[in-house]
């Protein structure tokens, strides 16, 4: 029954259609017009719905790495990384699996030897030799000193243990006499013994005073008022805004010493580079909220005695600072991917060289968002794997001889490097750019011919690492003082940073170093006598002065 009534609608239908060709041709163009429009629609509507289930993907992957960096591990380092590779790549969902299974094997096959590293001894190491002793005497009771035969005992030795003992800070005052002469005959005119010039005219800072705040600012991270309080819990008052411009007159006493640094650093031929926010509540035509940014240099050649960090502020983080800060400079030049470096690509002399550690804390954070899967390896984790073997290369040579390195690089990292492109080629392929893992392949692909130019010098380093240290005191101290008040505290700050800094990277004392440099800079007349106070040539005047 139902049969014959479906037969008898399609006649019915068939029955509608025109009996004129050209009318039946125009009905039918009609219709396949009407079926692309659905067509192109429901196309329409699906590429809406992949674009949103990306996106969705994109911000579960945000929320999923701010978790990680909220409430997970800080380090980098996994200690799953030598079981990852058990299974085939998951992300994917096409064969390169077995590719990657092939790669792992023949890097295991081909892995270089690492030199373990040397366990530091434990326990307690003896206290500095410098340092004067107070021999306090323990003896045995007089009553025991008589052997039970009757005999007296006989003092044999001593037994010796020391304690570590420290004295709070000792306040003193120097108190500059100045002798006074005149004529009694003709009583003369008085004439009074001049005084030596102090790093601040008419000022009761000592250059110790001076050295001790601000190695207690810009090494120990203590804002000023904390070491006012400090100071009044010995009954001395020194208010924070005193503080604050003794530190900036201490700074322009540096500045020749600073322009010395600077030329070398310049001429050096290696330069790590790289820049981190500051607030500066008084700055002309800016809001006290608003950026700016502290500038940090730092020479990169192992093979140099003489190492160099410096600091300076600057309003902005446009590439015109860069521009100001490295005139004619030629040579290499390391950093992050940040668009202010940009144009010293186009100069001529320079080889600017990416960031390692950049590539693969991106890889890092693109593990942390990873769809988990037990005993699956995702793309991020092949990544950090095989990065982590050009590392282990860079561990391995880093006391070797200049050209022992540089041939080891050329057999083993540059391999390694090979391996790593090739599977990032196939990865780029086979992933969606939007998403961590797909932007730390652009990044990677991006700069890899910044990134690979280490290998073609034995003085070039891996990374960007070296300056990152560096400004790590001063992004502690960020933290605890928060903001420069002005642009001269700002500068001051760069000052006094970069003085610090590099007498710690040619192993000084920065306290010993800045209270020597504010004895002797007031003094100094010549360019030979500035020279004489750079760190290396100070090292013995330091010594002497121990």
């Amino acid at each position: 029954m139902k049969k014959t009534h479906s037969m008898r609608t399609n006649s019915a239908k068939t029955a509608e259609l025109p009996n004129d060709v050209q009318a039946l041709k125009q009905l039918l163009l009609k219709v396949e017009e009407s079926a692309r429009a659905a067509n192109e629609k429901l196309a329409e509507r699906e590429a809406t719905v992949t674009k949103q289930k990306t996106h969705i993907r994109y911000l579960e992957e945000i929320v999923k790495l701010f978790k990680a960096n909220k409430f997970g591990k800080s380090s980098e380092k996994s200690p799953d990384q030598t079981e990852l590779f058990d299974e085939v790549e998951t992300e994917g969902g096409d064969s390169e699996g077995s590719w990657v299974a092939e790669a792992v094997e023949s890097e295991e096959n081909s892995e270089p030897e690492t030199v373990p590293a040397t366990k530091a001894k434990a326990g307690r190491k003896p206290i500095p030799k410098e340092y004067p002793r107070i021999i306090i005497e323990h003896d045995v009771p007089e009553d025991e000193q008589r052997c039970s035969c009757g005999c007296e005992k006989q003092h044999i030795g001593d037994e010796v243990s020391e304690q570590l003992d420290i004295v709070p800070a000792v306040i003193q005052v120097l108190q500059h006499r100045r002798k006074k002469y005149v004529c009694k005959n003709c009583e003369g005119q008085i004439q009074t013994a001049s005084l030596p010039a102090q790093p601040i005219p008419k000022s009761n800072a000592s250059p110790g005073l001076l050295a001790y705040i601000a190695t207690a600012k810009y090494q120990d991270a203590l804002p000023l008022y904390r070491i006012e309080n400090i100071l009044s819990r010995l009954n001395i008052h020194l208010p924070r805004n005193t503080q604050a411009n003794w530190m900036i007159k201490s700074s322009e006493l540096l500045q020749p010493l600073y322009n010395l640094l600077n030329d070398q650093l310049l001429e050096s031929g290696y330069v790590h580079m790289d820049e981190t926010p500051v607030q500066v509540l008084k700055e002309p035509g800016k809001k006290a909220e608003s950026k700016s940014y502290m500038w940090v240099r730092k020479t990169g050649d192992p093979n140099k005695k003489e190492s160099i960090v410096l600091f300076d502020y600057a309003s902005s983080r446009k590439a015109d600072v860069v521009k100001t800060l490295l005139p004619d400079f030629q040579g290499y030049l390391q950093t992050d991917d940040y668009a202010g470096y940009n144009h010293l690509d186009t100069i001529k002399g320079v080889h600017h060289l990416g960031c390692f550690a950049h590539a693969r804390r991106k890889f890092v954070e693109a593990q942390k968002v990873a769809p988990s899967k037990k005993g699956a390896t995702s793309k991020a984790d092949m990544a950090v794997s095989l990065i982590q073997k050009l590392y282990a290369i860079e561990n391995k040579i880093k006391d070797f001889s200049p050209d022992k390195r540089l041939a080891t690089r050329q057999k083993e990292s540059a391999p390694q490097l090979e391996k790593l492109k090739s599977w990032l080629d196939k990865s780029l392929v086979t992933t969606l750019p939007k998403g961590k893992t797909g932007m730390a392949l652009s990044y990677l692909a991006k700069n890899w011919n910044k990134l690979t130019l280490y290998v073609e010098d034995e003085r070039l380093n891996i990374d960007n690492n070296t300056v990152e240290n560096a400004i790590r005191p001063f992004a502690i101290g960020r933290k605890n003082w928060m903001f420069s008040n002005s642009q001269k505290g700002a500068k001051a700050s760069a000052m006094l940073y970069s003085i610090i800094e590099t007498a710690k990277s040619n192993d000084l004392n920065p306290h010993a170093y800045l209270q020597l440099l504010f004895t002797k800079m007031p003094q100094v007349k010549s360019i030979e006598e500035y020279e004489q106070l750079l760190p290396w040539n100070a090292k013995e005047l330091l010594a002497k002065k121990v």
